[in-house]
């Protein structure tokens, strides 16, 4: 067994738990730093998984740009929760793979902060979230599960969006904004987050079906030519 895969799994049964086990012992609202202590674990194997493979120079720089891209694209549209971040990310997952899917979202989720609203308690929520966009879509497309067709993909992203990563955003609201967590609070928030979760989701649709199939093109180009990463799966 790999050392990332063994990370991995004392990650999700050992440290979590004992994470959330010890933080419930803690006075006032403990899950604040709970939550944010969890999602920073979360994180950690897909960073080492990548790391372990020793990418090339050539590679760092291509996911580099493909990250500058992503943080850049939530910026620079005006109209609010429209962004085309998701679907870039989502491009990257697709083109390179789960790890590197995973890769550039946490990162640009946590550059594109700088410009925006600047950093906080829900930067490692968006983080993993904004990761679990690109994990999505590299493991989907590795496994052939996802034609290369532009309505496809934006079918995609639109259901991935709304159902698994929009909720992870909405967790972040519940966890680091209610002073008591009781369902009726919490399908508050989540009714609330629908609205916002379809925003996303037609940015996202929208940004596949224009952008996905020429930029998988010139990135499948630039693999073949430069002999880079393949699937980059976990």
């Amino acid at each position: 067994m790999k050392k990332t895969t063994l990370f991995t799994l004392l990650t999700a049964f050992v440290l979590i738990p004992a994470t959330v086990l010890l933080g419930s012992r803690l006075p006032g609202r403990w899950y604040y730093l709970t939550s944010t202590l969890v999602i920073i674990e979360i994180l950690i194997p897909f960073f080492l998984a990548f790391e372990s493979r020793r990418p090339q120079a050539r590679e760092l720089v291509l996911l580099a740009v493909l990250c500058a891209l992503a943080a850049a694209s939530r910026a620079v549209v005006p109209l609010p929760n429209f962004k085309p971040i998701f679907g870039v990310i989502m491009i990257a997952g697709m083109a390179f793979g789960s790890q590197a899917g995973f890769l550039v979202g946490a990162v640009s989720a946590f550059a594109s902060n700088f410009i925006l609203g600047g950093q906080g308690p829900w930067t490692p929520w968006q983080m993993m979230a904004y990761g679990v966009a690109g994990l999505l879509a590299g493991a989907v497309t590795r496994r052939g599960w996802l034609p290369k067709k532009p309505w496809v993909l934006a079918a995609f992203g639109f259901i991935a969006m709304v159902t698994v990563v929009g909720l992870l955003l909405d967790c972040c609201t519940i966890f680091t904004s209610l002073t008591t967590i009781k369902w009726s609070s919490v399908l508050l928030v989540l009714s609330i987050g629908l609205r916002t979760n379809i925003s996303h989701g037609i940015a996202t649709a929208v940004t596949l079906l224009l952008f996905a199939k020429p930029l998988l093109e010139k990135l499948d180009r630039v693999k073949l030519k430069y002999g880079l990463i393949g699937s980059g799966d976990l």
